[in-house]
């Protein structure tokens, strides 16, 4: 499935890149509002890197 990684201090994640819904992980629900919004915007290269196997540096969260 493909998916993708989150931290968040001692917390972590692991969202569904389609739905963008955690489907693993600790995340505080305020953290997972904020991977949620940055990874809506990001959606389409977040898939391309998961189909390519190559990984670019996306902005952090703002």
């Amino acid at each position: 499935m493909p998916h993708f990684h989150a931290i968040y201090n001692e917390f972590n994640g692991v969202f569904d890149i389609k739905s963008l819904d955690m489907i693993e992980g600790d995340l505080p629900t305020k953290a997972q509002k904020l991977v949620k919004e940055w990874a809506n915007e990001y959606q389409n290269e977040i898939q391309k890197m998961w189909d390519t196997k190559s990984i670019i540096k996306l902005p952090g969260l703002e």
